[in-house]
């Protein structure tokens, strides 16, 4: 029995749910967003709620049941209030700055590091912080990830990009024998 897929999800004021077929499209304003839920699982609406179900028994329909309930929970937080993560520079000359829709990355390299910002994506750069903003859970996360991939943090003294809640294991340097 699945914990996470038996929670019905509330539809809040604003945002209309409908189901065609195997998809469950989403709309609020002018952004739409859609889930395919296969065949695997039963969904419902009933009283401004959404209700999931497995179709089986079996271990793959129970499997895709939370999975689907959570990317719906998901796509209704992304449309309604949106996904951010937060990474932090740190190192001397280390830098970022916003040029148009490229966010170009100064890391100690011989050269800057420009990444084209994909649609969908807001960036906000301040001081040694960027902010990466989103509707898309998962695409939040990949660009973040992406980012912080160009120089993850250093051991040593913790220079490089690194996610604002995260803790660097510092690691002792050489020590001279006297």
């Amino acid at each position: 029995m699945s914990r996470i897929g038996k929670q019905p999800i509330s539809i809040p004021d604003g945002v209309e749910v409908t189901i065609e077929g195997n998809f469950l499209k989403f709309k609020k304003g002018n952004l739409t967003k859609e889930l395919d839920t296969k065949a695997n699982v039963n969904v419902e609406i009933k009283d401004k709620q959404i209700i999931f179900s497995p179709k089986g028994e079996d271990r793959q329909s129970r499997a895709y049941w939370g999975t689907y309930r959570a990317l719906a929970y998901n796509v209704i937080v992304g449309i309604t209030q949106g996904f951010s993560k937060t990474l932090e520079i740190n190192g001397v000359g280390y830098k970022a700055a916003l040029k148009g829709k490229v966010l170009e990355l100064v890391l100690g390299f011989s050269h800057p590091i420009n990444y084209d910002i994909p649609e969908g994506i807001e960036i906000v750069v301040d001081k040694n912080n960027i902010i990466v903003k989103g509707s898309d859970k998962q695409v939040v996360g990949q660009v973040a990830a992406q980012i912080r991939e160009f120089r993850p943090p250093e051991p040593y003294k913790g220079k490089g990009v690194k996610y604002s809640d995260e803790r660097i294991i510092r690691k002792a340097g050489k020590t001279s024998k006297k």
